[in-house]
């Protein structure tokens, strides 16, 4: 299963037995999954929604809360749903519902956000509100770079009355519009875990953000294999480079290499891979790591002198391509 069922699986067994917070989820999860459409010239209420223990639970739910029995019916998902869904449908006294539940205004207008007493509710209706709208329309992505819990609005305006029973909550989530459809987005990695728990999926929750630290210390130690990784290959490609400028040095320079020059040259060559402090202890009598650094850098400066009075290539020409400093 993804992260997504997993999260909807659990959120489907949350019986919150306050009346309040059982409008608010059904009529949020109304809302954001379908809402109003006219049939014959009737006001019909609908809800497309993923799974069919989901529909039969909201159709169970209409019932209780509100004496209309709905239709169940297995339909084909468009726009930004595809696949399989279960439409539950409400013709037969279906204005009366719209009206009951806030989504008709006492005019018979559509609301286009959410109906105001439940943003204005208490935190469970409030968290009642997110979880109706997450098992209607939302998402939960893996944990990493592009990791989010989003949810698809019906409009603008609903998206907004989301985002501020979001912060009434706590939970930092931002409206954005993506491919002409509104979503709330919740992106840092602590407010999805939040937004998890309110909505009452504590499991999954605690399993995201496992998986959350997982992906960071497996991250983190990435990060280091590839920063030695890259120290290594520095490391290298600056003892190749020194060890072909060097060889040229002594090759231009030939008989005219000062002696304790030249020994600073061989110990070069002979520990191409030692480091300058290494040098020094190979040195007889041992020298320190800015000694070695000093003869070796007259040397090659001496060599480039003379390259450049003799018209010839200096110890630079030496050094391969992809070697370079």
């Amino acid at each position: 299963m993804s992260l997504t069922a997993d999260v909807k699986a659990e959120l489907t067994a949350v019986r919150d037995p306050r009346p309040t917070a059982r409008v608010a989820e059904l009529t949020s999860l109304l809302r954001f999954s379908g809402g109003l459409h006219s049939i014959a010239n009737r006001v019909a209420v609908e809800a497309e929604l993923d799974g069919e223990i989901l529909a039969r639970r909201v159709a169970r739910d209409l019932v209780e809360l509100y004496g209309v029995r709905p239709e169940l019916a297995l339909v084909q998902g468009s726009g930004t749903r595809t696949g399989s869904l279960y439409a539950v449908r409400v013709i037969d006294g279906g204005e009366t519902l719209a009206r009951q539940t806030g989504l008709l205004d006492q005019r018979r207008r559509p609301v286009r956000g959410l109906p105001n007493k439940l943003t204005t509710g208490s935190r469970p209706d409030l968290a009642a509100v997110w979880r109706g709208a997450f098992l209607a329309s939302g998402n939960l992505s893996e944990p990493g770079r592009s990791a989010a819990l989003e949810i698809a609005c019906p409009s603008g305006e609903a998206a907004m009355a989301l985002v501020g029973a979001a912060h009434r909550l706590g939970i930092a989530a931002k409206a954005r519009e993506v491919r002409g459809v509104p979503r709330v987005v919740v992106r840092e990695a602590e407010a999805i875990r939040q937004a998890l728990a309110a909505m009452g999926a504590s499991r999954a929750a605690a399993e995201w953000d496992q998986l959350r630290q997982r992906r960071e210390v497996r991250a983190g130690v990435n990060r280091l294999v590839n920063f030695d990784d890259a120290n290594l290959r520095r490391s290298a490609q600056a003892a190749v480079a020194a060890c072909a400028r060097v060889e040229r040095a002594l090759e231009i320079l030939g008989d005219e290499v000062p002696d304790h020059l030249r020994e600073a040259g061989d110990l070069r060559l002979a520990h191409r891979d030692a480091s300058l402090d290494e040098l020094g202890h190979h040195a007889d009598p041992p020298l320190t790591k800015d000694a070695v650094a000093g003869r070796i850098r007259r040397l090659l400066a001496m060599a480039d002198k003379k390259a450049e009075v003799d018209g010839i290539p200096g110890t630079e020409a030496a050094v391969p391509i992809g070697a370079e400093d």
